[in-house]
C-alpha cells in the first residue's frame, strides 16, 4: 500500500499554503493579535469560498467531497500559519450548522469545563444540548464571562455547569476534532523547526553560524526527531479513522509542537522572549491546542487500555470496545 501523497494532496496543500501566504501574511497576524485574536469575518469567507470547511461535504451538499486525509493536510497548513479562529469546530459544522460550509457562519464548541475559544464572534456554538444559535446562543453567551487567555489570538470566555460536547456528539465528532487539532498541531511544530534552523544558520557568534555549535546542532535534530513520527502518526491516523491512532497521533503530535516551540525559543536566546517575535506565539497556542478535544492524560488511558492484556494490541477486542467506546463519548 501506496502512503505517498498523490499529485492531488500536493496540489491541494500546496494551493493553501500559497493562499494563506497571501491573505494571512506576517501582518496580517499581527493585526489578529492587535484586535485581540477576534475572527476576521472576511478572512473567515475566503477560507469558505476555498472549501476549507466544506471539503469533506459531499458534492451534492455543496461540497468538495474529500476525506479527512486531505482535511489533515489543510489543518496542517492552518497550524503552520498560526491561522487564527475555531477553524476544528466550524469545519465540523459544515452541514449542521447554517453558513458553516460557506464561511459565513463562525461556529465554536463548548467542552466540559474548558473555556469557550471565540465565544464573542461566534454565530453558533456546539455543546452539549445542541447547536446553540439565536436565543439559545445569547443565553449561553450571557452565562459566560470573559477569562484571561494565554494565547492572545484565541479569546476564552468561561461557562460553568455545561455538558461536555460528547454528550450531544458521540462518535466520530470528537475522534475528528482530536486529529484535526493533531494536524495544527502537527503545522506548528514543523514550522517551529524551519524558523530555528533559518536562524541557525543567519546568527552568528564569534564570527560563526549557531548552528555550528553542537548543542544547537542536538536541539535542531531533537525537533525534526519529534515532527516526523508525529507526521507519521497523524497522517495514518487520518487513513484509519481508529480512536486509538487518533489518540496516538494526539499526544505525539502535542508533544511535538510544545516541545519544539520551546526548543526554538531557546535557540533564539533572548530575543525569542520579545513580543515582536513569534516563536512565543506558536508555544501559547500550541499549549492551548494541548488541553483540546483529547488530553495528555486521556489519550494515555486509550493507548494503555490498548496495549493491556485484553487490548487490541495483544489480541483482545472487549477492552479494545469499551476504550473505543470512551474516547467516542459513547462510554
Amino acid at each position: 500500500m501506496d502512503f505517498q501523497l498523490s499529485d492531488d494532496q500536493r496540489a491541494l496543500r500546496s494551493g493553501m499554503r500559497d493562499l494563506l501566504g497571501a491573505v494571512f501574511d506576517r501582518d496580517r497576524m499581527r493585526a489578529a493579535v492587535e484586535r485581540g485574536g477576534a475572527v476576521d469575518r472576511g478572512l473567515w469567507r475566503e477560507l469558505g469560498a476555498a472549501g476549507f470547511f466544506a471539503l469533506r461535504l459531499p458534492e451534492e451538499a455543496g461540497g468538495v467531497g474529500l476525506g479527512l486525509p486531505e482535511a489533515v493536510l489543510l489543518f496542517e497548513e492552518a497550524g503552520r500559519a498560526l491561522l487564527p479562529g475555531p477553524l476544528v469546530a466550524t469545519h465540523l459544522a459544515a452541514g449542521l450548522v447554517e453558513g458553516a460550509a460557506e464561511g459565513e457562519a463562525v461556529v465554536t464548541v463548548a467542552e466540559g469545563g474548558l473555556p469557550v475559544a471565540h465565544l464573542g464572534g461566534a454565530d453558533a456554538v456546539l455543546a452539549g444540548s445542541g447547536a446553540l444559535t439565536g436565543e439559545a446562543l445569547r443565553a449561553f453567551a450571557a452565562e459566560a464571562r470573559p477569562v484571561r487567555s494565554m494565547d492572545p489570538l484565541t479569546p476564552l470566555h468561561e461557562v460553568e455547569g455545561r455538558e461536555p460536547v460528547t454528550e450531544a456528539y458521540p462518535g466520530a465528532l470528537r475522534c475528528e476534532g482530536a486529529l484535526l487539532t493533531a494536524a495544527e498541531q502537527l503545522g506548528s511544530a514543523t514550522r517551529t523547526t524551519e524558523t530555528a534552523v533559518q536562524h541557525a544558520r543567519a546568527r552568528e557568534q564569534f564570527g560563526t553560524p549557531i548552528g555550528s555549535f553542537q548543542a544547537v546542532k542536538h536541539l535542531c535534530a531533537d525537533m525534526l526527531a519529534r515532527t516526523e513520527p508525529a507526521r507519521g502518526a497523524v497522517y495514518a491516523a487520518a487513513v484509519t479513522g481508529d480512536p486509538v491512532e487518533v489518540a496516538a497521533a494526539k499526544l505525539l503530535a502535542d508533544e511535538a509542537a510544545v516541545r519544539n516551540a520551546r526548543d526554538c525559543l531557546q535557540i533564539h536566546g533572548g530575543m525569542g522572549f520579545t513580543w515582536e517575535a513569534d516563536v512565543h506565539l506558536h508555544l501559547k497556542r500550541a499549549w492551548l491546542r494541548a488541553a483540546r478535544w483529547l488530553t495528555a492524560a486521556e489519550a494515555e488511558e486509550v493507548l494503555a487500555a490498548a496495549l493491556g492484556p485484553a487490548g487490541p494490541l495483544s489480541g483482545g477486542s472487549a477492552a479494545h470496545g469499551r476504550r473505543r467506546s470512551e474516547v467516542e463519548g459513547r462510554g
